[in-house]
């Protein structure tokens, strides 16, 4: 394997002063604006509905899942579009963040393993963390962190009534 190989790329994001970055392959585009419809009895962590592309997707509030105090309704904030793998397939879901930074490259030797800790933040959802100058920015495992289950009943349940 060459090295270009090996080096992977990243979106880099914001969320409640904290950087994350997920591998650009599972981002299909970065939204600035987006009217949210919000949808009655869902969970804490789905904000709404969106239109992407003609398609009516879930929106997450990454906040939520991550236990950072809410924003604030005027707060501005960006949708990274993201692909998911799930049991049946590939999911498209969005994810809120205040933020986007960079795009970044991250050879594997310089991926920091996550260390064991009590936190907020759940550590199954990060593949690992990586130190750009006096930053450290976790890198995001969204396949494991926007659960299946979730996303497939609330389309059967929400969407079907829109």
């Amino acid at each position: 394997m060459n090295e270009i190989q090996k080096i992977s790329t990243y979106l880099s994001f914001i969320i409640d002063n904290e950087y994350f970055a997920v591998n650009v392959g599972k981002v299909l585009e970065v939204l600035l604006s987006q009217k949210i419809t919000r949808i009655p009895n869902v969970s804490n962590e789905i904000k709404g509905v969106i239109n992407f592309r003609g398609e009516i997707i879930p929106l997450f509030e990454t906040r939520s899942l991550f236990g950072v105090p809410n924003r604030n309704e005027n707060e501005k904030l960006v949708v990274i579009v993201l692909e998911i793998a799930s049991e049946a397939g590939t999911a498209v879901i969005g994810a809120m963040a205040d933020k986007v930074k960079d795009v970044i490259t991250i050879e594997p030797a310089a991926v920091l393993p996550v260390p064991k800790m009590h936190s907020r933040i759940n550590t199954d959802y990060i593949s690992g963390i990586y130190q750009l100058n006096d930053k450290f920015i976790m890198l995001l495992d969204v396949d494991k962190m926007f659960n299946d289950s979730e996303i497939e009943d609330f389309g059967k349940k929400h969407l079907a009534n829109i």
